[in-house]
C-alpha cells in the first residue's frame, strides 16, 4: 500500500523553485519556526489534503508538456518530515522522465533523507544562518542537523542550490555573504547561491491565523541591495 502524504497546496507552473517551469508541491508540516516564514499555514502537521504518490503523479502528468524543460519541486512546510512519500513520488517522476528537486531546510531524519536523495536530481537547501546560536534564535532549530545534511549531500554527490533569505538588520551585511561563500568552500556539489530578499506578502496569512508576524516592523529588503550583495558571490555560483 502506498504511503499517504499531507499536501498543503499545489502550484501548476512555478518559475522560482528550480530550473525551468515546474510544478511545485507544498507539503504540510514544519518543525521550524523561522521569524520570516512566509508559509505559516504549513506549520501544522494535522492540516492539508491526503494524497498517495500515484494520485499526485496523475495530477502532475496533466502538465507534463509544460514542465518538460523544468520538472517538479517538492517544498513545504518541510518535505523531509514526509520523506517516504516524497521518495515514492520522486521514484515515479523519474520513471516518467521528470526532473526532481527538493526544497528543504535539511532538518529531518538522516537515514530517510539518504533514501530520498537517491532519487533526487537537485536540492534547494535553505541555509538560513551559519551558527548554532543564530539558528536557534531565529528558527528554533538545530544547526548541527543542517551540517549533517550538507555532509550527506556532499558524500552522495547531490547537486545543491544554496538559498538564504536576506533580512534587513539581521543578515544583510557584506560580511554575512562573504561568510556564506567561505562556509561553502569544499562543497564541490554546490552549483548556485540564491539570495532571496525578505518580503512581507505573508502578513495576511498571519492575520488570518490570528498569530503575530515576528518581523512585522522590519522593512522589506530592497532588490538593489540584493544586487550589490550578489557581487560578493563568485560568478560560477550565480
Amino acid at each position: 500500500m502506498s504511503t499517504k502524504g499531507r499536501v498543503h497546496s499545489f502550484q501548476s507552473m512555478g518559475a522560482v523553485d528550480g530550473p525551468g517551469l515546474r510544478c511545485v508541491v507544498f507539503m504540510q508540516g514544519c518543525p521550524l519556526r523561522c521569524v520570516y516564514c512566509h508559509n505559516p499555514d504549513t506549520h501544522s502537521f494535522e492540516d492539508g489534503d491526503e494524497y498517495t504518490p500515484e494520485e499526485m503523479l496523475q495530477k502532475i502528468l496533466r502538465f507534463k508538456s509544460y514542465i518538460k524543460n523544468g520538472g517538479v519541486t517538492v517544498s513545504g512546510g518541510e518535505p523531509l518530515m514526509q520523506a517516504e512519500f516524497v521518495k515514492e513520488l520522486f521514484y515515479l517522476l523519474r520513471e516518467n522522465g521528470i526532473h526532481t528537486a527538493l526544497d528543504t531546510s535539511g532538518i529531518g531524519n538522516l537515514e530517510e533523507a539518504k533514501e530520498l536523495l537517491s532519487v533526487t536530481d537537485l536540492v534547494l537547501l535553505d541555509v538560513k544562518f551559519l551558527d548554532a546560536e543564530s539558528y536557534n534564535k531565529y528558527c528554533k532549530g538545530d544547526f548541527e542537523q543542517v551540517l549533517s545534511f550538507l555532509k550527506l549531500a556532499k558524500d552522495m554527490g547531490t547537486p545543491l542550490w544554496i538559498r538564504q533569505v536576506i533580512v534587513p538588520g539581521i543578515n544583510d551585511t557584506e560580511g554575512n555573504i562573504t561568510a556564506l561563500v567561505e562556509f561553502l568552500q569544499g562543497y564541490e556539489n554546490v552549483k548556485k547561491i540564491e539570495l532571496l530578499p525578505f518580503r512581507k506578502l505573508c502578513v495576511p496569512k498571519y492575520e488570518n491565523l490570528g498569530i503575530p508576524f515576528p518581523l512585522a516592523d522590519t522593512p522589506e529588503m530592497p532588490q538593489r541591495e540584493i544586487d550589490e550583495l550578489y557581487k560578493l558571490v563568485p560568478d560560477k555560483l550565480k
